[in-house]
């Protein structure tokens, strides 16, 4: 029986660099876009000479890079031998190796000896696991362009569930350097490893994952989320050698949140264990019972909002090389690099609290919420104060006019962080099209998420406004793309529509 689960991509509206230090905060979106992960036995039956086995078969497969790769996985300490491959230099993925063997050690250490004894069963008769990630993770904006068809959502849509994935044109990298795969900043990785560790610890029988239809906060669902977390943050922040917030998993997992990240010390055996190649078994029980001090809070934009993103089509931005600039000044010039950032967390949290107050606004009296939001959907900005007639209804349009303040003003101070750490946080021309963007009727904010640079732009539009967005993005040849909020986090696909998408666009891949 295979075990299908998924996990959100992301959008950081605010926390952009803070977040990378406690205490400072962050407001992530869970999004539409999601990563399966499909965990079936490889083989059929077990060997009767399987006893005696020292290893097991591991297969990945990943349909959208058209690759295969097998593994050999010691059942004494876990480590992963690739054997063979459709092409071998390019198809090793960290992340799923480490969440493979998270995973399992994580099983070991928290079943008892009766389940420990169906683990080992079902580890003899192999993994066989296939990685999906929905077209909005990867940029099609080339391919649009190349076919001649016009950059709007409508040609996005038309594309199959999970289209061949295209690679950035490699003229720009050195000598012997790969093509990286063109992305659109969704965290990918997070979301990959993530349900991977997901799918696994539930095929393990070490989690019971609920599916979209059954209640997501329960108790014990609540104590697994948290098995899945621990475990999909140390095979991420392993797999790409370095510890960070973090803030992509946990959305993964829990879904949209404010968050604050966990202490980088969780991880140091973990750290130590993979430089010296060390077994994980050594460090699992470190980590399980470690101090992940992490906050997170429930958050979600208020209603009738939506978010939208648009590819500008200058390629994704290098979060690392940015951070590291912005470290760098931070250690050069630390008395204006703590103004700085003292007024962005300023503005950051001004923006949560109108979001907050909205939400609130909205609970309390609904109809005037409504009237409003509707309303300014139609309107500039300027226009917006003209619509209420109401001390109730003027209570809204404060707290939107509160908000756009809020958000010019983060952009201002990671504007005057990245000249002054020599890095394009908002390059003018993304300037631009936040400028326009936040001109345009029923336009309530937009910015560039996370660490910024060429990525994507973000906008929250009111009431339905979202289709002038759509044309005069497409006039400033910015391509939307289909991602919106949805609050979930990592689910089992077993029950859900999607699982039925997922079993058809990938026929060729038996699911049982």
């Amino acid at each position: 029986m295979a075990v299908v689960a998924s996990a959100p991509g992301k959008v950081l509206m605010t926390g952009g660099y803070l977040i990378l230090e406690r205490p400072n905060a962050g407001l992530v979106l869970s999004t539409n876009a999601r990563f399966y992960a499909i965990v079936k036995p490889l083989h059929e039956e077990v060997a009767p000479d399987s006893w005696a086995w020292a290893w097991t078969d591991v297969k990945l497969t990943s349909p959208q890079l058209s690759r295969e790769t097998m593994y050999k996985m010691s059942l004494k300490d876990l480590m992963l031998r690739c054997v063979s491959s459709s092409d071998l230099s390019e198809s090793r993925n960290p992340f799923v190796e480490q969440a493979v063997q998270y995973s399992i050690a994580a099983a070991r250490a928290t079943l008892d000896k009766t389940n420990n004894d169906f683990l080992h069963k079902k580890l003899l008769l192999g993994l066989d696991i296939t990685i999906l990630g929905c077209n909005d993770f990867y940029s099609y904006r080339n391919y649009i362009e190349a076919s001649g068809l016009p950059l709007t959502p409508d040609v996005l849509a038309a594309l199959p569930p999970f289209t061949s994935i295209t690679f950035n044109s490699g003229e720009s990298n050195a000598e012997n350097c790969k093509p990286e795969v063109a992305k659109t900043g969704l965290g990918s990785s997070a979301a990959m490893t993530t349900s991977v560790v997901a799918a696994l610890l539930h095929y393990f029988g070490v989690v019971y994952l609920s599916s979209l239809d059954k209640d997501l906060h329960q108790e014990k669902d609540s104590v697994d989320l948290d098995l899945v977390h621990i475990i999909a943050q140390s095979a991420h922040c392993i797999a790409q050698g370095k510890v960070g917030s973090g803030f992509d998993v946990s959305s993964a997992v829990y879904g949209s949140q404010r968050y604050v990240r966990f202490s980088p010390e969780v991880l140091s055996s973990a750290q130590v264990v993979a430089i010296e190649g060390l077994p994980i078994q050594e460090v699992i029980h470190d980590i399980l019972k470690g101090n992940w001090d992490h906050e997170r809070t429930e958050f979600s934009l208020p209603p009738l909002m939506t978010l939208l993103l648009g590819e500008p089509g200058a390629g994704g931005s290098s979060t690392p090389s940015m951070v590291g600039a912005v470290k760098k000044w931070q250690k050069s010039d630390p008395v204006k690099s703590l103004e700085t950032w003292r007024k962005l967390s300023e503005a950051n949290s001004a923006l949560e609290t109108q979001f907050k107050i909205l939400s609130k606004l909205a609970e309390e009296n609904w109809d005037a919420y409504k009237s409003v939001i509707i309303s300014c959907g139609m309107h500039r900005s300027e226009k917006w104060m003209k619509q209420a007639t109401r001390p109730d209804q003027e209570a809204v349009v404060n707290a939107l006019l509160g908000a756009r303040d809020a958000m010019l003003r983060i952009r201002s101070n990671m504007r005057q962080m990245g000249e002054a750490a020599g890095i394009p946080i908002e390059p003018p021309s993304q300037t631009h099209l936040l400028d326009a963007t936040m001109n345009m009727e029923g336009a309530l904010l937009a910015g560039v998420p996370g660490a910024g640079g060429f990525d994507a732009i973000f906008a929250v539009s009111l009431g339905d406004s979202t289709g002038n967005i759509t044309k005069a993005w497409t006039s400033l040849n910015v391509l939307q793309m289909l991602v919106r909020e949805d609050p979930h986090g990592v689910r089992l696909e077993s029950n859900d529509p999607q699982a039925q998408q997922i079993t058809s666009a990938i026929s060729s891949v038996s699911i049982e």
